[in-house]
C-alpha cells in the first residue's frame, strides 16, 4: 500500500477531526435544599478562580498544607492529555491536544503563603500570560517567588515581566531548554453564545484538566478584588467590604472552573485561545466555593493587547473617559432596573467633556456593548488602551445621539 493509501495517523485525526457531532447539553443546576431559615437572602459572589485556601477547605487540608498536596499531585501527575483510542476522537480531545501543549501550570511562594494558578504560552522563547492574582501574594508581586511546569513536566524558574491589576493579568518570562509551543488566539469578537469551549488548567493543583460547555453569556461585567489591595491576599475573594474592587468585562462560561484554573486557556473548538480563565461564581459562603456552572474568562482580544503592551514596555495603559457617573434606575421606587449609566459631572478638560458629553446625559452603549449600570461603563473603557477612540450612544433629553470620544490615559 502506497502513503497515500494509509490511514491518517492519530495526530491528524485529531487535526481533521469532523466538528458535526451531537452534544448533549449540560444538566440543570437543581435548587439547593435550604435546612433553616436565613437572616440575609444568599447572593452570588465572584471570586478568582486561584486559592490555596479554597484547596485547603475542600480536602480538608490547612493552607499551611497546600504545599504538600500539590507536590503529591505533582508524583500522580498523569501525560498531559491521554489518548487511549485514536479511532474514537471526540471535538474536545482534538481540542484539547491542540491547546494543551501551550498550557503551564504556575506555582508562587512569598513569605508564608503561596498558591498556584495556570498560564498560557505567548512564545517559543518563553513569555506566558497568566492573571495577576496567580503572580501575587498578599496584594504584592514583591519578593514573590515563581516556578512553571511546562505541559512536557520541565520546571522553570520565572521572572515577573509586569502586571496589570486593573485586567487582572500579568507577564512572566521563563528560559526554555527548548522552544515552547506558543497558544494560537482567536478573535474573540467573533464567538457566539453557545459556542462549545474547553477550560484547560490545573485546578487544585491537578495539572492538565480538561472541562468541556459552552460560552454562556458575553459582555458579562463582574466585580472581583483587586490583585494589588495592599491589605488583602489575592488569594481572597471580592467579599464588598474589604480590599479595591476592579471592573471586568469577561465572557462566561458553564464548563468547569475551579481554583487554580486561574490564567489557564479557554479554547473554541479548533483549540484556539477565546479568553483566560479569571474568576468562577459561588452561591453562599467561603466554604461552599467550587463550580457550580458559572465561571469566567477574560476576552482573548483585551488579553493580547495587555500582553502585547507589557512585553514590550512593562506596563499597559488604559482608557479614561473623565465622568463621574452613576446607575440610571427605570424607577426609583427601590424596584426598577439599571437602564443605563447617567453623567452626574465632566472632568474639566477631560475627554468626555472634549467629546461633548454633558452632565444629565445617559449613555446606554459603548462601541458595541450594551451598558447598563457605572461598573460595565468602568470596565468597557478600562480594557480599551489609552489614545484610542471609542463609539459611545447617549440619551440627552429624549434624543438619542452617537459620540466619538478619544480616551485619555487613566495614569494621568
Amino acid at each position: 500500500m502506497t502513503n497515500s493509501d494509509q490511514e491518517p495517523s492519530g495526530l491528524s485525526r485529531i487535526n481533521s477531526y469532523n466538528k458535526q457531532f451531537l452534544f448533549d447539553p449540560p444538566p440543570t443546576l437543581s435548587p439547593a435544599k435550604v435546612k433553616k431559615k436565613r437572616d440575609k437572602e444568599k447572593r452570588l459572589t465572584f471570586f478568582t478562580a486561584t486559592s490555596v485556601a479554597v484547596l485547603g477547605a475542600i480536602i480538608g487540608a490547612s493552607v499551611g498544607a497546600g504545599a504538600g498536596v500539590v507536590a503529591h499531585n505533582y508524583l500522580t501527575r498523569p501525560s498531559a492529555i491521554v489518548v487511549n483510542n485514536l479511532e474514537n476522537v471526540n471535538w474536545a480531545t482534538a481540542a484539547s491536544a491542540t491547546a494543551a501543549p501551550s498550557v503551564v501550570t504556575i506555582r508562587v511562594a512569598g513569605g508564608s503563603s503561596g498558591g498556584n494558578g495556570s498560564g498560557v504560552v505567548l512564545t517559543s522563547d518563553g513569555y506566558i500570560l497568566t492573571n495577576a492574582h496567580v503572580v501575587s501574594v498578599n496584594g504584592s508581586t514583591e519578593n514573590v517567588r515563581l516556578s512553571v511546569r511546562t505541559n512536557d513536566g520541565g520546571v522553570f524558574s520565572a521572572t515577573l515581566v509586569g502586571a496589570d491589576p486593573t485586567n487582572d493579568l500579568a507577564v512572566v518570562k521563563i528560559e526554555p531548554t527548548k522552544p515552547l509551543t506558543p497558544i494560537v488566539f482567536a478573535d474573540s469578537a467573533k464567538i457566539n453564545v453557545g459556542d462549545q469551549v474547553v477550560a484547560i488548567g490545573a485546578p487544585l493543583g491537578l495539572e492538565a484538566t480538561v472541562t468541556r460547555g459552552i460560552i454562556s453569556a458575553l459582555n458579562r461585567t463582574i466585580q472581583v478584588a483587586s490583585s494589588e489591595s495592599p491589605d488583602q491576599s489575592s488569594l481572597e475573594f471580592w467579599s464588598g467590604n474589604t480590599g479595591r474592587p476592579i471592573n471586568l468585562n469577561v465572557i462566561q462560561t458553564d464548563a468547569a472552573i475551579n481554583p487554580g484554573n486561574s490564567g489557564g486557556a479557554l479554547v473554541n473548538d479548533r483549540g484556539e485561545l477565546v479568553g483566560i480563565n479569571v474568576a468562577i461564581a459561588t452561591a453562599g459562603s467561603f466554604a461552599q466555593s467550587g463550580n457550580i456552572g458559572v465561571g469566567f474568562a477574560i476576552p482573548a482580544n483585551v488579553a493580547k493587547r495587555i500582553a502585547d503592551e507589557i512585553i514590550v514596555g512593562g506596563e499597559a495603559s488604559h482608557g479614561l473617559l473623565g465622568a463621574l457617573v452613576s446607575d440610571a434606575m427605570s424607577s426609583d421606587d427601590g424596584a426598577g432596573f439599571p437602564i443605563g449609566v447617567q453623567v452626574v459631572e465632566v472632568t474639566p478638560g477631560g475627554a468626555a467633556e472634549l467629546a461633548g458629553i454633558k452632565a444629565g446625559d445617559i449613555i446606554t452603549r459603548v462601541n458595541s456593548k450594551t451598558v447598563t449600570t457605572a461598573s460595565e461603563l468602568t470596565a468597557a473603557v478600562r480594557q480599551e488602551p489609552a489614545g484610542s477612540t471609542v463609539k459611545i450612544e447617549l440619551i440627552r433629553e429624549d434624543v438619542r445621539l452617537t459620540i466619538y470620544v478619544v480616551l485619555q490615559d487613566a495614569k494621568e
